[in-house]
């Protein structure tokens, strides 16, 4: 609005919609004002910009661009403490009082005989002079492969029959009094039945492996089955799914965790067998090497073994847990 003698006001607003839009404004007192002010800008050689379209954005607006800056975290080092020191605390503690018990012992390995003895044999795991002298390397991954064939045809059988029982309440009504027969007994009564019926004592270690490897899974698979939230089987009635779409979608993602915790109890199970079978049957397998080293009274070699399968028993578990992590639905 002009009026005589009054102030020009120019304002133009962007046609973008309101929370987009940039105000826009260019306030003169005078044309004459305006004119003098372009002038001055051209001679100082600053860029000029036409009123009528020139653009400022609020500060607000910028303000409300900018990224908020995100603190770093503090470094727990209490809870980095927690997880490295003290385990190795634990095992300096341990050895501790090995050495101290072991101080005036002739009959007993000393930790620092035992480091040496392990020196020795480990510089060269995989020698070979004969099938029934070997390196420990080669006697571990002999105990892993029955490991691995006893325990995938656990799995093979055992995860399905989950499913079954828990899915069937016939299935769960037949086979629940034979499970709780069965399961209890010990895994080297399983042995004799395996040398009758395989006549050998390699598949009969893996006969041993399976029958008391596939119970955890069995159970583990068929609670899970049994716990699925009846609203997803409703849902799924109601689509009228197919029974393996059932499976495949709604019952496996739900039951992976109890499967898992099943499968690690398994694998668990399935390398305390080996090393009681294996003292058994003898052949290669460090069951059969800790048995020899005791036939030749030579405890440095015991104390190594034990160390050897509680390792790769705790290699086996952290593998399955990061599995376990891998494949989680939630």
């Amino acid at each position: 609005h002009l009026e005589s003698g009054g102030p020009l006001r120019l304002a133009h607003t962007s046609q973008t919609p309101l929370k987009e839009s940039h105000m826009v404004s260019a306030v003169f007192h005078s044309p004459s004002d305006a004119s003098d002010a372009l002038r001055a800008d051209k001679a100082a050689g600053k860029p000029t910009s036409n009123p009528m379209t020139s653009t400022a954005v609020a500060p607000s607006v910028q303000g409300a661009n900018a990224a908020p800056a995100t603190p770093k975290a503090p470094v727990d080092w209490v809870g980095l403490a927690l997880k490295t020191l003290a385990p190795l605390a634990g095992i300096a503690l341990l050895v501790a009082v090995w050495a101290l018990l072991t101080m005036k012992s002739t009959t007993f390995p000393t930790p620092l005989a035992t480091w040496d003895e392990a020196v020795k044999l480990f510089s060269d795991p995989f020698y070979s002079n004969g099938p029934n002298d070997q390196g420990i390397g080669w006697n571990i991954l002999f105990s892993l492969k029955r490991v691995a064939m006893g325990f995938g045809l656990a799995a093979v059988v055992g995860i399905p029959l989950g499913f079954l029982i828990g899915r069937s309440t016939i299935a769960s009504a037949m086979l629940n009094p034979i499970i709780s027969l069965l399961r209890p007994v010990s895994p080297l009564a399983w042995l004799p039945i395996g040398l009758l019926v395989f006549k050998s004592a390699d598949p009969a270690a893996i006969w041993t492996i399976f029958i008391c490897s596939i119970w955890p899974m069995i159970i583990n698979t068929a609670v899970g089955v049994q716990r699925v939230p009846e609203d997803y089987l409703n849902v799924a009635k109601v689509l009228n799914l197919s029974e393996w779409t059932i499976v495949k979608k709604i019952l496996f993602p739900s039951v992976l965790p109890y499967m898992l915790t099943g499968v690690r109890l398994s694998v668990g199970t399935a390398w305390l067998v080996i090393v009681a079978a294996e003292m058994l049957t003898g052949g290669v397998g460090i069951g059969f090497w800790v048995w020899d080293e005791w036939n030749n009274l030579n405890v440095h070699h015991i104390l190594i073994a034990i160390f050897v399968i509680g390792i790769v028993g705790l290699m086996l578990e952290n593998a399955l847990v990061a599995v376990a992590k891998r494949f989680s639905f939630e």
